[in-house]
């Protein structure tokens, strides 16, 4: 990673506002980050120094706020780390939204893009794999919440086989 790339947690919460921001509204000013983080302006002021002197957005005091070509790619990487967490905890571990929401908020910045990648593509797989696909991580909510399996193993890879048309083993 280039030096202006390495950011600490909150710039990338900053960033990833920033963003958000701009997309709903085009240009993003010192007051709507302070809100959208709860932060106070003198904390924006500093985190838009940095992110300037690091080549991610164009700010100057009292002007609207805009990322430029290197704050987007940055921004865009770290919304797409958050969802990808964000729908693992949902879809795979079946953890309610607002809980996945905040772990996702606090992995993002720490987890390396490869676990990311993989994880994005363990999701695929569980969703194409005949073997595995919905059911599977369907079974593995009903086995969480209920803190178990409600049928042997033999009796689940029986019926999973015989949805998915494949011989019954014997």
């Amino acid at each position: 990673m280039a030096e202006t790339q390495q950011l600490s947690a909150s710039l990338e919460d900053y960033i990833e506002a920033i963003y958000h921001i701009v997309t709903e509204k085009q240009v993003a000013r010192g007051k709507d980050i302070s809100a959208r983080l709860s932060v106070s302006g003198a904390s924006v002021t500093e985190a838009l120094r940095a992110l300037s002197r690091k080549g991610l957005i164009n700010y100057a005091p009292y002007e609207v706020i805009t990322l430029t070509e290197e704050g987007r790619v940055i921004a865009e990487d770290v919304i797409h780390r958050h969802n990808s967490l964000k729908q693992f905890f949902i879809d795979v571990l079946s953890i309610e939204e607002p809980l996945a929401e905040e772990g996702a908020c606090k992995i993002e910045h720490t987890a390396p893009p490869e676990i990311i990648n993989r994880m994005v593509a363990f999701i695929k797989f569980l969703g194409d794999c005949p073997r595995g696909g919905k059911d599977l991580i369907n079974g593995f909510a009903s086995y969480y919440q209920r803190g178990g399996t409600t049928a042997d193993c033999a009796s689940c890879i029986s019926h999973c086989m015989d949805l998915k048309g494949f011989p019954t083993p014997k």
